[in-house]
């Protein structure tokens, strides 16, 4: 476990450890309060790293999912209640070319 702590862990450790010491405490009782210091900041950086991984995990989820939905979306075709294709874009494009048509043959 000592190979996965970093020396800057450590030294803060060691000033935590000296910041708390007791008026009689021994130099051995201060390295055995830094050792449990180290150990409590390693737990809490894995602790870190777990939640970051669960955070990044959740959101790359998140973007696939809405991909996916933005993917059947673009699928679908629109349609009316009965399920057919709406009929007033085809009747005002018809409109338009007749009106188009009609005009042609006035000039």
């Amino acid at each position: 476990m000592n190979k996965s702590i970093s020396n800057e862990t450590k030294n803060e450790a060691m000033k935590v450890a000296k910041a708390t010491q007791k008026p009689g405490q021994t130099k051995e009782q201060t390295k055995l309060i830094a050792l449990g210091i180290e150990k409590g900041i390693a737990e809490y950086k894995k602790q870190q790293k777990s939640k970051a991984r669960e955070k990044d995990k959740a959101r790359k989820q998140e973007i696939k999912a809405k991909n996916r939905d933005s993917e059947q979306t673009d699928e679908v075709q629109i349609v009316d209640s009965n399920g057919n294709p709406p009929k007033l874009p085809w009747a005002l494009l018809l409109l338009s070319w007749a009106g188009f048509f009609a005009y042609l043959l006035m000039r």
